[in-house]
């Protein structure tokens, strides 16, 4: 279906791909994986002919139909959520301005005016109509927010629109660039499932493990300029390349004691008469020999060491008879709840059940209506929000921003090693944090919470923006916190080695189940049922 052959690819005098090859056949689901920069992104503009390549082709059968999501949405107009979906507010607004210059120039029976008039009457056909809300549903919208504007709504909200339209369409091969940086965990559970039985290929660049390995049967991986191809998911992937570093490693250590030895019997009888016609004919075998290259180790999770924390009571927060209400809408009312010391809590629920706001009252972030929060005893609490810009001075540097966070108990050097593990390398830790993309303020803001840890720290989802190797370095550092962690996350992989008690929130209630996730979904039968009732019928 796609084959990209000797392909070369240059982007600001660096160059990203030489001879570089790949297939996706047809229903093939395919992982696109390599560090940040590596190419993934312009690889995907080669594919959809939005850049052209130095040298080499990618090629695909000329009647298949793509599917592209990007990593940001597009802007949007007056188009409703609905509109969006089904694919009337693109697709259909230029077929229907089609539709009327041909009609004004007396055209009512051509190919093409019947092509445009067949086109937007499948458009507004009921079955994809509710194709489009069945698909809304799963990805988290309610029924109400169907004819809401999208362009009202926040990038994530649109993101999801334009992923059902891709889903209504159901093209020939999908290529999703970060589909899970915007969805909460059920939505993405629903994705992940949907995405199995999808009926077409799959092209995917993601930093979820989890949801790889759910989906995925090929992985590419881009080093050292290539497309290097792996059988089998992603936990598959890195089984596989660990195998090969480690045969290309013998192979590269042999051969250089092979070469020694037959240096040194040059070096010792080069000069002896006896011997020099031997040395010269080991000297040419040396010249000879097609050299292994010594491959490169693969990346690994840097191991940060989280300060201990300022000891605090037994009880790290507890929360009696909070109502909380946004106007009319009743989030809360009467909710009780006990954080003990220690524990690593993660909030799980379907979008909208009040996670993120149960997380701002326990952060004195939001203003309820009635009730009390009782911190522990020396509790000190910090939050790390969704909008990461918030708590960074614009005109700070990142260096600066680390150092200050530290409360100047790191030195330069040390606030740099730090920096560099989370990829702040060199003259980039200079930059004012005013510029800064947004996983640049994501690894930021992680970077002062490691720093300088409070006891109680509360995260809205922390892996937002990160690759895959800072999750796992986020991780490690965690498991080893000494603090009490509550947080909220679509990655079920983070949540997997984190969380120690399980909080479901749903229509004002919290649940607690006393240990991780897989606990919870042995006692629940699994978030995926919730979207499974969402989207029945």
């Amino acid at each position: 279906m796609l084959t990209i052959r000797d392909l070369k690819v240059t982007v600001g005098g660096r160059t990203l791909f030489e001879n570089a090859a790949m297939q996706v056949n047809y229903g093939e689901r395919v992982a696109l994986v390599g560090p940040n920069g590596a190419g993934k992104s312009t690889l995907f503009s080669v594919i959809l002919k939005e850049n052209e390549p130095d040298a080499g082709v990618a090629e695909y059968d000329e009647w298949i139909t793509f599917g592209y999501l990007p990593q940001e949405a597009e802007a949007l107009g007056d188009e409703s959520v609905l509109e969006v979906a089904t694919g009337r507010a693109g697709e259909g607004a230029v077929l229907l301005a089609r539709i009327e210059e041909l009609e004004k120039a007396g055209d009512f029976e051509s190919i093409d005016h019947h092509a445009a008039t067949t086109r937007l009457e499948e458009l507004h056909d009921p079955k994809r109509e509710a194709r489009a809300k069945r698909m809304l549903k799963g990805l988290g919208y309610c029924e109400t927010d169907f004819h809401r504007k999208a362009g009202e709504m926040s990038g994530g909200w649109i993101m999801r629109a334009h992923l059902a339209r891709l889903l209504v369409t159901e093209p020939d091969l999908l290529l999703l660039d970060e589909p899970t940086n915007h969805l909460d965990l059920l939505s993405l559970l629903w994705l992940q499932n949907y995405l199995k039985s999808y009926p077409g290929g799959v092209l995917l660049i993601s930093h979820d493990r989890e949801f790889m390995d759910e989906i995925v049967e090929t992985v590419y991986e881009i080093s050292e300029q290539k497309l290097i191809s792996y059988k089998g998911n992603y936990a598959a992937y890195l089984e596989q390349r660990e195998a090969n570093y480690e045969q290309q490693l013998a192979a590269y250590k042999n051969q250089q004691k092979e070469i020694q030895g037959l240096q040194e019997f040059v070096d010792r009888f080069r000069q002896v008469t006896s011997k020099a016609s031997q040395a010269m004919s080991k000297l040419k075998q040396i010249e000879r020999i097609k050299r292994v290259e010594k491959p490169l180790p693969p990346r690994k999770p840097f191991r940060f060491q989280i300060p201990a924390p300022p000891r605090g009571g037994q009880r790290a927060i507890s929360l009696e008879g909070i109502h909380m209400a946004y106007g009319s809408n009743k989030v809360y009312e009467g909710l009780d709840l006990t954080i003990e010391r220690g524990e690593r809590t993660v909030l799980v629920g379907p979008n909208g059940a009040g996670k993120s706001t149960l997380l701002k009252i326990l952060a004195g972030e939001v203003e309820f209506q009635k009730g009390v929060c009782n911190p522990g005893h020396n509790a000190v609490i910090r939050y790390f929000s969704q909008h990461r810009s918030a708590t960074l001075d614009p005109a700070k540097t990142v260096l600066e921003e680390v150092i200050t966070s530290s409360n100047g108990t790191l030195r330069e050097d040390e606030a740099r090693g730090v920096l560099g593990s989370f990829l702040f390398r060199k003259e980039e830790v200079y930059k004012k944090t005013a510029v800064l993309s947004g996983g640049e303020k994501t690894r930021l803001n992680l970077i002062k919470f490691l720093v300088d840890p409070p006891n109680l720290l509360l995260m809205d989802e922390p892996t937002t923006h990160l690759d895959i190797l800072t999750v796992e370095s986020l991780i490690l550092a965690l498991e080893n916190y000494e603090g009490t962690l509550v947080f909220i996350s679509h990655d079920v992989h983070f949540i997997r080695k984190l969380a120690t008690k399980v909080l479901h929130v749903n229509a004002g209630t919290v649940l607690a189940y006393p240990g991780g996730y897989d606990y919870f979904l042995e006692k629940t039968g699994g978030l995926g049922n919730e979207r499974a009732a969402l989207t029945a019928g």
